[in-house]
């Protein structure tokens, strides 16, 4: 780092920066607790062939710890520096580049909005994992940073008091006032569907869009309020596509229940049907039986039958006398005597 400008260096590349280029610079930590990431925005940016670089993105360790003195006479640091830089550092190591970097350039550090953070919480088997706690109590570590993907680069979203801001690759920053709207919308076709979504941040003018996939479903609550609480305009398709499904599951209930009704019906009124249907068979059975009973041949057929019994009678009583005459008449045998 030189009076005017700092420099870059590494095996494919050797860049000189003048501060004068430096338009921000953002402290962001790691949700791994273990990493700071310095991202300084420059204009004009960084050229590698055909490809620009408008963010350097550095990576420190949170623990280690720096002591340093600063190569500057003290006319030096109690003229030009007054106030923006100390003579001698005993700190983590991010923290000094951030103050130097800061003193130097002159340039306001940039941190996430304290009005959205998530946290870790330790299960009962001690894996931890990000989550959005609602319960105070349950709050292990603070986080800033959302895991999540642009396209097939995963890196971690912040929220900023004036913008978002995506590392580490590729790194992209969004301001608020650029922004026209920001849709929730489900992983489509994916598995995970139930278990993530998608943010898609449309800007102004036709500039056109970006998308952050594959964001935790908890912190779905604490972005939408943070988006809100910043004036910016928020769709929630997951929750109109929630209630269009539970809507067409009610549906898909009634439906089959009026079926039901309608079968159940259907199988009753067959029932009483049998019940009240009349058995030809047995009706004819019975009218003829009636019939037979009251039938007009039949009847002169019953008066006859009478008189012949009569008749019939008569005639076995004639029949019986002239029996005991012919019995009368026949001589007795005489009987044999011994």
């Amino acid at each position: 780092m030189y009076d005017a400008s700092f420099r870059l260096r590494g095996k494919t590349y050797d860049y000189k920066i003048q501060y004068e280029a430096i338009k921000k610079f953002m402290v962001l930590p790691k949700p791994d607790d273990t990493h700071f990431m310095l991202c300084i925005g420059l204009d004009p940016p960084l050229r590698q062939g055909q490809t620009r670089y408008p963010f350097v993105v550095m990576q420190f360790k949170q623990d280690e710890e720096v002591t340093l003195d600063l190569n500057l006479s003290e006319e030096e640091l109690e003229g030009k520096y007054k106030d923006k830089l100390q003579a001698h550092y005993e700190q983590p190591l991010h923290q000094v580049v951030a103050y130097i970097f800061k003193g130097l350039a002159n340039k306001k550090i940039t941190a996430p909005a304290k009005d959205f953070t998530t946290y870790v919480c330790c299960s009962v088997f001690s894996r931890e994992f990000l989550c959005v706690c609602a319960n105070p109590f349950s709050r292990h570590r603070q986080q800033y940073g959302i895991k999540c993907s642009i396209k097939a680069s995963e890196g971690f979203l912040y929220c900023l008091e004036k913008a978002f801001m995506f590392v580490p690759k590729p790194a992209t920053y969004i301001s608020y006032e650029q922004t026209q709207s920001i849709t929730f919308s489900r992983v489509s076709g994916a598995v995970s569907a139930l278990s993530t979504f998608d943010i898609t941040v449309h800007l102004k003018a036709g500039a056109g869009s970006s998308q952050f996939s594959n964001i935790n479903r908890e912190d779905l609550k604490a972005l939408e309020d943070f988006f809100k609480l910043k004036g910016l305009r928020v769709k929630n398709e997951i929750d109109e596509e929630t209630t269009l499904l539970a809507a067409a599951l009610r549906d898909e209930d009634m439906a089959s229940s009026d079926e039901e009704v309608v079968a159940a019906k259907a199988d009753r009124g067959s029932a009483d049907e049998d019940e009240e249907s009349v058995d030809e068979d047995f009706q004819a059975d019975s009218e003829s039986d009636v019939a037979e009973e009251y039938d007009s041949n039949h009847e002169s057929d019953g008066s006859g039958s009478a008189e012949s019994d009569v008749d019939n009678q008569v005639d076995d009583d004639d029949e019986d006398e002239d029996m005991e005459e012919e019995e009368e008449e026949r001589p007795k045998k005489k009987k044999k005597t011994g």
